[in-house]
């Protein structure tokens, strides 16, 4: 390449735009991705809706997002009206704004790019596997697709089912008490490699009684338009989910698990400035890994419920109990929007019971923090990039999901990986507490963390040169997405 000029060599460059869904845990593992590629030679555009692009200037400071000379960030409106809040966005109403309304700014966005001669053209899209209006766009543009499904594959096979469900007349439930009357307990023995999974397992969005639910539907038409990519890249690998991948490929494009992407990034990337490229919407605490530093090893239960989770005063109440009473010192972050529709506040006797043996946090690294030697136990809502930090730490779980997949998530961990207990959706404090003593301490805990160390292997596996997870990486970028192998 020494003799080519400058204007041939960026000609030459490849350029990929990446467009994640606009919260917080689909964008962390949407930016790796694009580190990943930056890393392997690609001009990156990473395209963030204007009302998180404030937001990352507001938690990590004006010049945060001035990228290097070959990653940028740009934004496009994602539709909803103005609004200069600091919270996740109303989930429905983002995914029906989004899928109605940002076809038309990325296209404009990819044609000023590719007009300015500021940069090399686009040479490919990666898109959300929830943001599938960016497949039309690469299909405007005649440049190949991946779509990175950022959530798992059991979890992706679970929102496979929704069009059949509702065909069969199962989904939408016929009785408003659905949640109480064992709806929810009816198995389904139609989704190999699922066996006898229950209507409660499968992601929760098929908990409605309306036809013209919006998640219902606005995953029904993502689903439907997912097999339309070139590619699919999943932050999973092999060994952890072989079956429901083999089931899923007869289904979609060729599927390129490249999981878990922490640790692809942690053995690839060693560049301070592409490290530094953070996409944390909250401010990070640093006092969280200060107080694990001054705790015995194995002995902290770390308890997140990720960045969109809410629940009831009550629900927070006897979290916090079962906490005091199991007598483990534990980190907790509690976000200030924890609480539906109110600030989160912990009761005072709680506190003054605890003190010394627990800290309280808004917001954390906890890729960090799983990995710290002190934690010995997570409590979480088994979000994917949750589970799968917590297999990259070696962490067993207790899990408590909130919504979407994280029901499938949280039953592959019990059931299928062994590396996880689960918290009933009705929170009381003794089984918070008999859970965590059992997790720290017990006969079954001691099982489920021998395997949690077991998957930690497998994971490091993957990721290391040679593994199925560095390998996909290499494979997707020339058998895809390389222009000189796309197809018009």
């Amino acid at each position: 390449m020494g003799s080519l000029s400058q204007v041939d060599q960026e000609k030459q460059q490849p350029h990929a735009v990446f467009v994640p869904y606009p919260a917080q845990g689909h964008i962390s593992p949407m930016l790796k991705l694009a580190k990943l590629f930056h890393h392997k030679g690609f001009h990156i555009t990473f395209v963030n809706t204007e009302y998180n692009h404030r937001r990352l200037l507001k938690s990590r400071g004006p010049n945060s997002l001035d990228g290097l000379p070959d990653f940028h960030f740009r934004a496009i409106p994602d539709g909803l009206p103005p609004s200069d809040g600091n919270s996740t966005q109303h989930v429905p109403s983002l995914c029906y704004s989004t899928s109605h309304n940002c076809l038309t700014p990325l296209c404009n966005l990819i044609s000023e790019i590719n007009s300015s001669g500021g940069a090399p053209p686009v040479s490919c899209i990666i898109g959300d596997g929830v943001m599938t209006f960016t497949v039309f766009a690469a299909q405007q543009f005649g440049i190949p697709i991946a779509t990175f499904w950022t959530a798992s594959a059991c979890g992706c096979l679970g929102y496979m089912q929704y069009a059949k469900l509702v065909e069969k007349g199962l989904v939408p439930f016929k009785d408003e008490n659905f949640l109480t009357n064992g709806d929810l307990e009816t198995t389904i023995e139609w989704i190999p490699p699922m066996e006898k999974i229950r209507l409660r397992d499968i992601p929760s969005f098929i908990r409605t009684t309306d036809k013209d639910d919006i998640m219902l539907n606005f995953f029904i038409q993502e689903l439907e338009t997912l097999p339309k990519a070139n590619a699919i890249i999943m932050n999973t690998f092999d060994s952890l989910e072989h079956h429901v991948l083999e089931a899923l490929s007869s289904k979609l494009p060729p599927i390129y698990p490249i999981g878990p992407i922490n640790s692809l990034v942690a053995e690839s990337i060693q560049e301070q400035e592409v490290i530094d490229i953070r996409s944390n919407l909250w401010n990070e605490q640093s006092e969280c890994m200060e107080w694990l530093d001054s705790q015995q090893p194995k002995s902290v239960v770390y308890v997140n419920f990720g960045s969109i989770t809410v629940m009831s005063p009550q629900h927070l109440v006897e979290f916090a109990w079962g906490l005091a009473n199991s007598g483990k010192a534990f980190l907790w972050i509690v976000r200030p929007d924890l609480v539906e529709g109110k600030t989160a506040m912990l009761p005072a006797e709680f506190v003054a019971e605890t003190e010394g043996r627990g800290m309280l946090g808004n917001w954390c690294n906890q890729e960090e923090v799983l990995k710290h030697p002190s934690v010995g136990g997570f409590l979480t809502h088994s979000g994917w990039n949750s589970t799968m930090e917590s297999i990259v730490g070696g962490v067993a779980m207790i899990s408590w999901p909130f919504f979407a997949e994280q029901q499938t998530n949280c039953r592959y961990c019990k059931t299928e990986w062994g590396n996880g207990l689960e918290i009933e959706s009705d929170v009381k404090r003794e089984d918070v507490e008999k859970l965590v003593r059992e997790l720290m301490d017990g006969e079954k805990g001691k099982h489920i963390r021998r395997n949690a160390k077991e998957w930690k292997r497998k994971a490091e596996e993957a990721c290391k040169l040679g593994g199925t997870s560095f390998t996909n990486l290499d494979r997707v970028i020339s058998e895809i997405l390389l222009p000189n192998n796309f197809q018009k």
